[in-house]
């Protein structure tokens, strides 16, 4: 299963990407193989960007 991420800036808020965040940590049961740490990893970079984005528009 290849997760879907938008290629240039976040179209999903922090709150949906941190939903499925931890959706993943319950489908894992807590431990992660190596393809769900790559998934992961790649969604607290995407929760990152959207928790950026979300803290320049409310400047």
């Amino acid at each position: 299963m290849s997760p879907e991420f938008p290629t240039s800036g976040s179209v999903r808020s922090a709150a949906e990407v941190n939903e499925q965040i931890r959706a993943l940590w319950l489908r894992a049961g807590g431990t992660l193989s190596t393809q769900e740490r790559a998934e992961y990893e790649l969604l607290v970079v995407e929760w990152a960007a959207a928790i950026r984005e979300e803290i320049i528009e409310a400047a």
